[in-house]
């Protein structure tokens, strides 16, 4: 509807070489994945795939076609470079 009100979220991501941080004004029943197309990140860091992004808002895990709420901060998750255990192990093991 042209007259619908919009509502203003931010989508994040950080990288080691890029820090992309935008606010973007979207409808009331837009998804995150809608939010996310619409910032414009997809191009601006072509690495990434939609279908395989891990994403939250505020720190908590979201599916792609959770609806966003005005205010919110979509975050997109990196994959973790070593699984936390395995790296605790490892610091345990380098004391012994």
């Amino acid at each position: 509807m042209a007259g619908e009100a919009k509502i203003v979220v931010e989508v994040c991501y950080i990288a080691p070489q890029i820090q992309f941080l935008r606010s973007v004004q979207v409808a009331p029943s837009s998804t995150v994945q809608q939010a996310i197309e619409f910032s414009g990140l997809l191009a601006e860091v072509p690495e990434l795939a939609m279908d395989s992004l891990k994403t939250g808002i505020y720190s908590r895990l979201k599916e792609l076609n959770t609806v966003v709420r005005h205010g919110d901060r979509i975050e997109i998750y990196r994959p973790l470079q070593v699984d936390p255990m395995t790296a605790r192990r490892a610091r345990a093991n380098k004391k012994r």
